[in-house]
C-alpha cells in the first residue's frame, strides 16, 4: 500500500478508537500498533505525529503516546464588518519616500569578525539550535510521499493546525496562513493594512527590522512610549488622535529591546482603544517559546482575547530553532485576511514543502519538549551570569529591567554617552554591540545599548565578553 495512505488510514483508525481511552490515557505502545495493523514503524510514528498535531494526542519521551485533553470550544463569531471601513479608507496622505536602511537590522545579522563574541546576535548560537533533531526531521520529512509536490498556498493543513491550537482562543487552521519566517510575515501585514504615506503607530523603543520594514513601505512610524509593563494605553489612545492611524505594531511578550510583558490591565485596553480607532493590531510574537523558567504562566496571544479581527498575528518557529528554518504563521479573521493571503502569495508563492514537513515533523516529535526545556534552562542561565556580571563589573551601566523571556539585555548608558564611539570601543576590545539609537523612530530620549546572551557559546564567553566590555567603557565613559 502507498505509504501515504497508509498514514493517513491508521490516522483515522486511531482517531476512531480515541473515545476507548480516557483524558490523558495511555494509548498502545508502537511495536503492538505495528503488530496489529501490519504496518511499518515508519508509519505508526508519522500517524501519531499527525494526531499530536491535530491537538488529539500528546507524546512523551520514554513513555509513549496519550490521549491529549480537548480543546477550549472556539469562542463566538465576532463582528468583523467594521474592516469593510478601515480597508477602504486609505485617504489621501502625502507619499513618503520608501528608503530603505537595513543597518539596524544587519548590525544583528552580520557575522563578527574572528575572535570578537557575539553579544550583537540576534539568533541562537549553534549549541543552543535542535540541530540533531532538524537533521532527523528534514531527512524523514524529505522521505514523505509527495514531499516535493507543490503544497497548498495557505499552507500544509496540519502545520496551520498546529499554529492555530500554540495561538489559541478559538484561532482555527483556516485563519492561519504560513509563511517564511516572521519578517516576511511582518512586511505582508504592513503592506496590508497601510497605503504608502501612511502613519503606523509603533513602540519605542522597537524592533529596528520592524521599522526599516514600514519605512521601505513608505510608511511613517509614529512612536508610543512603553515602560516595563509594556506600552501605555493612554499614549496609544492620544496617538491614533494625533496621526489618524489605523495600524499599530507591538510586541506584547518579551518585548524587544526592553524586555516588557503587556500587563494584564493593558491587553484589553489595547484592544479596545485600536477596535475605537477602526485600526488593526500586528502583534509579533515572536519569543513566545524563548521562556525562562522563572517566567510562570505566560499571558496568551492577543489574539486569542480578540473576536472583532482586530488582531493580525505573527508567529514564528525560527527564533527557538535556527536562522535558516525560517518558517512563520500569519493569523487573522475576517476580509483582511484575504488581502494578506494575496499579497503573500504574490511576493513568496509558498513556503518550501519540504521545510513545511520538517517542521511537522520536529514540533511532533518527543525532540522538540525536550529541546525547549534545555533551552529555556540555558537561556535562564546565560541571563543570570550576564546580570551579575554587569552589576559587579559595569554598575554604571543601568538595567532596569530584567526580562523572564527572550535573549537580551537593554542596558541605559550614562548620560551624554557616545554609543557609536562605545560600539566601536568595544569592537576594538573584541565584543560586538548593538547601539540603541536604531530601536528608536524618533530621537531617543537616552543613549542605550542591546546585549544578547545566546549568540556567544556559553556563561565562558559572557564573562569574558563582560570583562572586554569594561576595557571598552574604561576608555569611553
Amino acid at each position: 500500500m502507498h505509504e501515504r495512505s497508509s498514514v493517513g488510514e491508521l490516522a483515522e483508525r486511531l482517531r476512531q478508537e480515541l473515545d476507548r481511552y480516557p483524558v490523558d490515557g495511555k494509548l498502545p505502545s508502537s511495536r503492538s500498533l505495528v503488530e496489529r495493523f501490519r504496518v511499518s514503524p515508519v508509519t505508526v510514528s508519522r500517524a501519531l505525529a499527525q494526531l499530536s498535531a491535530e491537538g488529539l494526542v500528546v507524546t512523551r519521551p520514554g513513555a509513549g503516546a496519550f490521549r491529549a485533553r480537548p480543546r477550549i470550544p472556539a469562542a463566538p463569531d465576532g463582528d468583523t464588518s467594521w474592516q469593510e471601513v478601515a480597508l477602504s479608507a486609505d485617504g489621501a496622505a502625502d507619499l513618503v519616500p520608501r528608503t530603505v536602511d537595513a543597518s539596524g537590522v544587519t548590525v544583528c545579522l552580520a557575522v563578527p569578525p574572528p575572535g570578537v563574541l557575539e553579544f550583537n546576535g540576534g539568533y541562537l548560537h549553534p549549541s543552543l539550535q535542535p540541530e540533531r533533531a532538524m537533521a532527523a526531521a528534514l531527512a524523514r520529512a524529505g522521505r514523505r510521499p509527495g514531499a516535493w509536490e507543490r503544497p497548498p498556498l495557505e499552507g500544509l493543513p496540519e502545520l496551520r493546525e498546529w499554529f492555530a491550537r500554540g495561538i489559541g482562543g478559538g484561532v482555527t487552521a483556516a485563519e492561519v496562513l504560513v509563511g517564511a519566517g516572521g519578517q516576511t510575515a511582518l512586511a505582508t501585514s504592513l503592506r496590508a493594512l497601510a497605503p504608502p504615506g501612511a502613519p503606523v503607530l509603533v513602540e519605542s523603543p522597537t524592533y529596528p527590522g520592524m521599522l526599516a520594514l514600514a519605512r521601505a513601505a513608505g510608511l511613517r512610524p509614529v512612536p508610543v512610549p512603553v515602560d516595563p509593563d509594556g506600552v501605555r494605553p493612554e499614549l496609544l489612545a492620544d496617538a491614533f488622535r494625533a496621526s489618524g492611524a489605523r495600524v499599530f505594531v507591538c510586541q506584547p511578550l518579551f518585548q524587544n529591546p526592553t524586555g516588557a510583558v503587556l500587563a494584564p490591565d493593558r491587553r484589553a485596553e489595547v484592544l479596545r482603544i485600536a477596535r475605537a480607532a477602526g485600526a488593526f493590531v500586528i502583534e509579533d510574537d515572536f519569543v513566545r517559546r524563548l521562556v525562562h523558567t522563572d517566567a510562570g504562566p505566560l499571558p496568551r496571544p492577543l489574539a486569542a482575547d480578540d473576536v472583532d479581527g482586530v488582531v493580525v498575528h505573527v508567529g514564528s518557529l525560527t527564533k527557538a530553532t535556527s536562522p535558516s528554518f525560517r518558517v512563520g504563521a500569519l493569523a487573522a479573521r475576517g476580509p483582511v485576511l484575504e488581502r494578506l493571503r494575496a499579497i503573500q502569495v504574490v511576493d513568496t508563492f509558498f513556503v518550501s514543502r519540504p521545510l513545511q514537513e520538517a517542521a511537522l515533523e520536529l514540533v511532533g516529535s518527543p525532540a522538540w519538549p525536550r529541546h525547549l526545556r534545555a533551552l529555556s534552562a540555558e537561556l535562564t542561565a546565560r541571563r543570570t551570569a550576564m546580570t551579575t556580571g554587569l552589576r559587579l563589573r559595569l554598575p554604571e551601566l543601568a538595567l532596569p529591567h530584567v526580562p523572564s523571556g527572550g535573549y537580551h539585555l537593554w542596558l541605559r548608558l550614562p548620560d551624554g554617552t557616545d554609543e557609536a564611539a562605545l560600539t566601536a570601543a568595544a569592537l576594538r576590545a573584541g565584543v560586538a554591540l548593538t547601539p540603541g539609537r536604531p530601536y528608536f523612530s524618533a530621537e531617543p530620549p537616552a543613549p542605550h545599548v542591546r546585549l544578547s546572551f545566546a549568540a556567544v557559546s556559553g556563561t565562558a564567553d559572557i564573562s569574558e565578553g563582560l570583562r572586554r566590555l569594561r576595557t571598552a567603557c574604561d576608555e569611553i565613559l
